[in-house]
C-alpha cells in the first residue's frame, strides 16, 4: 500500500470527477482556438444590416398616441422642417411645450408668443448657422410641418398658424396620412397659406 500526503480527501465518487480534477477528464488544455473568420462574417453582417436600416435624414415626424392626423387625398413628401406638434393638451415645438391648448381656449390673443419666441430663436440659429458656413445657397425659405391632431379646434390651429407666420415661417405644411385604407402611410403634407 502506498503512501499519501495527509490532506482532503474526497470519496471514491467525487475523486474521478471534473470539479476536483483527480480524473482522466479533470483536466482540460489552457488553449481555446477562437475562430476569427466566422466571428468577422458574423460583424460584416450586422453592420450590412444596420446601413441598410438606418435613415441618414432621421425621421421627420415623430408619431405619438396622443396626435391622430387627419386624412388627405391630394398629399406630397413631407420635408426635414421644424415641427410644431398639436395635441388635444398642448402645443409643442421640436419637443419644447410652449402653451398648453386649455390655457390657449381662455386667451383672446391672436398669437401663442412662446410658440413665437422659440420659432424666431430657431430662425436666428438656422441664419447664423448658414452665415458662418457662408452657405448662400440654403438661405431661409421659412418652411415648417404642423402635425395637429385632427380632434383639435380650428381656433387653436388659426393661433398656430398665425404664431408661425408672425415669426417669419410663411410657407405652412400640414402632416396628415395619405387617405386609402388602413395602411395608410404617416409622413405626406398639404401645404397651406395663412390668410
Amino acid at each position: 500500500m502506498a503512501i499519501k500526503v495527509p490532506g482532503k480527501r474526497y470519496g471514491k465518487r467525487l475523486e474521478h470527477s471534473k470539479v476536483f480534477g483527480h480524473g482522466a477528464h479533470g483536466k482540460k488544455g489552457g488553449y481555446a482556438d477562437l475562430l476569427i473568420t466566422p466571428l468577422v462574417d458574423m460583424f460584416v453582417i450586422i453592420v450590412l444590416f444596420l446601413i441598410a436600416n438606418f435613415s441618414a435624414t432621421g425621421e421627420v415626424l415623430m408619431m405619438t398616441k396622443d396626435i391622430q392626423l387627419p386624412e388627405a387625398i391630394n398629399v406630397k413628401e413631407i420635408e426635414m422642417h421644424p415641427v410644431v406638434m398639436v395635441s388635444a393638451e398642448q402645443v409643442s415645438v421640436s419637443g419644447t411645450i410652449v402653451g398648453r391648448v386649455e390655457d390657449l381656449v381662455k386667451d383672446e390673443y391672436l398669437n401663442i408668443p412662446a410658440l413665437e419666441e422659440k420659432l424666431r430663436d430657431m430662425k436666428k440659429q438656422f441664419e447664423d448657422l448658414h452665415a458662418m458656413a457662408q452657405d448662400d445657397a440654403n438661405a431661409f425659405k421659412g418652411d415648417v410641418n404642423i402635425q395637429a391632431s385632427k380632434e383639435v379646434e380650428f381656433k387653436i390651429i388659426k393661433r398656430v398658424m398665425f404664431s408661425c407666420a408672425t415669426a417669419g415661417y410663411n410657407n405652412i405644411n400640414f402632416a396628415v396620412l395619405t387617405k386609402g385604407g388602413p395602411e395608410a402611410t404617416p409622413g405626406a403634407s398639404a401645404s397651406a397659406a395663412p390668410h
